[in-house]
């Protein structure tokens, strides 16, 4: 306990002497362009023979990004951006000049993708804070992609509302775009300055410029923006948009068929300029992607990344801290039924419905991000049947539940924040509650050379008693240069628990952290790219005190002139080291031999229709035949500009793994075992046009356990072989899962989507099965077979409002031309 009062002054001192801590800011060169106002509206073609256009300031002389940071662009790629605003929005004409435009790079995609592209990229900052802006990307294949970015960290999550158009000539390519108003967030000032970036990316090279010159060699990408002037008396229009659906499904699982159908709505509300209330009502999330299935044998729940798009859309607050883990909102029941030898489940929810969910979010003009997220989950029941009677009977398996986040994030300077997160877990009755509470901090020298950060989190938990934990830690690192240095300290105690609405992992247990990475600035006779890194890790279990580890690894990676990547590491345990989880009980370990385990890897250049990513990764521990062997092989092959095909296939081989197997209360089993696992997928997208896209999503794991001996743990960490326990912990486990999509977007920011979907699941106390036995078992098993379709309609509020009024008095009321482009706009949420 000592331990954990002298840190929690440690951090103590610190948060409190952030109050007197203030950056002051390098100079840095930014390029300004002043832009005039319009009074017409322009149409999006990509043809820029508008008369606004003729005499619109052009923003020219790009610098190259990568990979010669700092080398003007030449003469024959001269880049030219004219910029005019209205009442409506701002308007950008880019003219991307190439001597061969007929082997410009136009790989269709779907939405926010971007392949084998050219693009134009606009980065814009309504605040004018380096810290808060927003990325509208056009590929040469006409896709857009958008996405926020804070400080460099970028959430791609977000879709905006605005339009844009492509064409291509005999001297160039030309990107059209519009961004309505509704779109950015900025300041209620009569006089706006905004932040700008712009950047090309020359694919067939791999080669970006930027309008402003960003310096590689250290600070985040966000800070070298240049400025935009000239934008005078605007309005941000109302922001509320509904999205109501519909959707069916038909669900056939082991013979047995049901027919599902759902209604219910989205809606956005813009608050004000910068923040918007996000609500889900009556939610249905049936067409989201599955899930990649293991057989888990480790001490820790396998975590799996969110697929429901409420959930990942606009989070960049909520995910500070890693104390949100969204998948528990609606996700498994947190309690099991007690059942009495004469009983059985015949029901057991896999899932909690979600009654509804809501997110207000954004960032005020002093930068301060304030997220607040809040759900509720119904009371779920498991159905429970006496076998001798026939009696059924229910019983709670997860309350009535209130999830909670609040975030609190101060953003100053270039690049530093202070933050808070709050989560709060909150059921109905005399049943398990939780909060945690988390104090965050990332500072950078007025340099941009040096950064600092830390945390301390505490958690509460109370079930029948309470139990509180606590994490922290302090790094430095220098981040500019050839030569960059990192130091760490982290810790977290036993009673740590964030899993109510987050994740927890590993507790009980301190970690130092040291590393030492080389890179080269700018490209060599040989090489674009050539990154080193060193890292050390030591780690000590706190409660009792006990060493863990200490792990030595080195990682590197080229990248040669013609992009083709190559790189390896190694790492290794020098002695015997303690595992203090696998026991899965507190205050016990088991030793581990040394192990040494070096890799090596290859990913060819994409720009070629067929490219590949290769891996070999081989552990060897210091215990005869105890060893394990990762083979990773992903091709991927374009066939055209619309139909691309991309293969993954790993198999791991790993032989004398030990692990736990049981606790009778008394004793701990281990057991040796033999793992075989082979994991095979296959995805292929033919994209029709910028509405219509068709999917294939294919999966199949495959593992195979053979135990061939059992021991008894000892208390200082041994295993004696024992003859004592026999039960039998082999296992086959194969999933199966293959999803069809076809996706139109008929409409702006309206979506039908057909799905067919089948899934086979299969455990089995057996192994060593040839493939055909394991082949007629797998498909001997239940199968889920499903089809599917959801219709979701957007409906903007500016555009609905005009449905009651009288054409002509709108038009009157903001000019003929801006009405008709104003009704477009509106139509084109989501546009490509």
């Amino acid at each position: 306990m000592s331990f954990i009062i002298r840190i929690s002054i440690v951090f103590l001192n610190f948060f409190m002497s952030l109050g007197l801590w203030a950056q002051e800011t390098d100079s840095i060169s930014r390029k300004k362009i002043h832009i005039p106002k319009i009074t017409e509206s322009l149409k999006i073609d990509g043809i820029l023979d508008d008369p606004a256009w003729q005499n619109a300031p052009i923003a020219t002389d790009f610098v190259e990004r990568q990979p010669n940071n700092g080398k003007p662009i030449p003469d024959s790629l001269r880049t030219e951006v004219k910029i005019v605003y209205n009442d409506l929005g701002i308007y950008f004409g880019a003219t991307m000049y190439d001597p061969e435009p007929e082997k410009i790079l136009k790989e269709l995609t779907e939405r926010d993708g971007i392949g084998n592209d050219d693009f134009f990229f606009i980065l814009l900052n309504g605040y004018n804070d380096h810290q808060q802006s927003l990325q509208f990307i056009v590929t040469a294949a006409g896709v857009q992609y958008d996405a926020k970015m804070t400080n460099g960290s970028e959430d791609s999550t977000w879709n905006g509302v605005w339009y844009s158009a492509v064409k291509i000539n005999d001297d160039s390519w030309v990107a059209e775009m519009f961004i309505p108003y509704s779109e950015v967030r900025f300041s209620e000032k009569d006089v706006q300055v905004w932040g700008l970036q712009m950047e090309r990316e020359f694919r067939r090279t791999r080669t970006r410029y930027s309008w402003n010159f960003v310096d590689n060699s250290k600070g985040a990408f966000s800070i070298y923006d240049g400025e935009i002037h000239g934008i005078q008396n605007i309005d941000s229009p109302t922001r509320l948009s509904f999205q109501p659906y519909l959707s069916g499904y038909v669900n056939n699982y082991d013979g047995q068929s049901e027919f599902v159908f759902n209604g219910g709505m989205d809606l956005k509300y813009g608050i004000n300029d910068a923040f918007t209330l996000d609500m889900v009502l009556v939610p249905d999330f049936g067409q989201t992607k599955f899930d990649p299935s293991v057989l888990n044998l480790t001490a820790f729940e396998t975590q799996y990344a969110e697929q429901r798009p409420f959930f990942t859309e606009g989070t960049e607050l909520f995910s500070k801290g890693n104390l949100f883990y969204s998948r528990r909102v609606g996700g498994n029941p947190s309690l099991y039924p007690n059942v009495l030898e004469s009983e059985e489940i015949t029901e057991y929810p896999a899932r909690v419905d979600l009654i509804n969910a809501l997110k207000v979010s954004g960032r005020t003009s002093k930068n301060l991000g304030i997220g607040i997220f809040n759900a509720i989950t119904e009371k779920t029941y498991a159905k429970i049947r006496n076998i001798e009677t026939g009696i059924s009977r229910k019983e709670i398996v997860e309350p009535l539940t209130n999830y909670n986040v609040v975030v609190l994030d101060q953003r100053f300077g270039q690049n530093n924040s202070v933050s808070f997160v709050n989560t709060n877990t909150l059921r109905e009755g005399h049943y398990r509650d939780a909060n945690v509470s988390g104090l965050y901090f990332d500072l950078t020298n007025k340099k941009n050379t040096w950064n600092y950060w830390g945390d301390a989190e505490a958690s509460w938990v109370k079930n029948i008693e309470t139990k509180f934990g606590m994490e922290g830690s302090l790094a430095a690192a220098k981040i500019s240069g050839k030569h960059r240095y990192q130091a760490s300290v982290f810790f977290r105690t036993k009673d740590y628990d964030i899993n109510d609405l987050g994740y927890t992992g590993q507790t009980n247990y301190i970690n130092y952290y040291g590393y030492y990475g080389y890179r080269i600035l700018q490209p060599t006779d040989v090489f674009n790219n050539i990154n080193l890194n060193f890292n050390l890790n030591y780690n000590r279990r706190l409660e009792p005190d006990l060493y863990n580890n200490f792990v030595f690894n080195f990682n590197s990676s080229f990248t040669t002139k013609k992009y083709f990547t190559f790189g390896g590491g190694y790492e290794f345990i020098p002695f015997e080291w303690n595992d203090i989880y696998e026991p899965r009980l507190e205050a016990r370990h088991v030793k581990v031999p040394a192990y040494y385990n070096p890799w090596i890897w290859i990913s060819t250049d994409y720009r070629k229709r067929l490219a590949l990513d290769t891996t070999i990764d081989w552990y060897k521990y210091d215990q005869e035949g105890r060893g394990r062997l990762i083979l990773n092989f992903s091709p991927r092959f374009r066939v055209s500009d619309k139909w691309k095909l991309y293969l993954f296939t790993e198999a791991t081989l790993s032989d004398k793994e030990q692990g736990f197997v049981s606790y009778d209360g008394t004793n701990i089993y281990f057991g040796e075992r033999d793992r075989n696992t082979v994991v095979t997928s296959l995805e292929s997208q033919y994209i029709f046009n910028e509405k219509m896209a068709l999917n294939l999503a294919f999966r199949h794991y495959y593992t195979d356990v053979t135990y061939d001996k059992f021991f008894t743990l000892e208390n200082d960490g041994t295993l004696t072989s024992t003859n004592s326990y026999n039960e039998n912990h082999n296992a086959t486990y194969n999933s199966w899962n293959i999803d069809l999509r076809f996706s139109w977007w008929f409409a702006p920011g309206s979506q039908l989507s057909l799905l067919y979907r089948n899934a086979i699941e299969g455990y089995e106390n057996v192994s060593n099965l040839s493939f055909r036995d394991n082949f007629d078992y797998m498909f001997s098993q239940p199968q889920l077979n499903s089809f599917s379709i959801r219709i979701s309609y957007y409906l903007d509020y500016n555009r609905m409002k005009n449905w009651f009024k009288k054409k002509p008095e709108m038009e009157e009321s903001i000019g003929q031309n801006s009405y008709h482009a104003y009704k477009n706009f509106a139509h084109k949420r989501n546009g490509i």
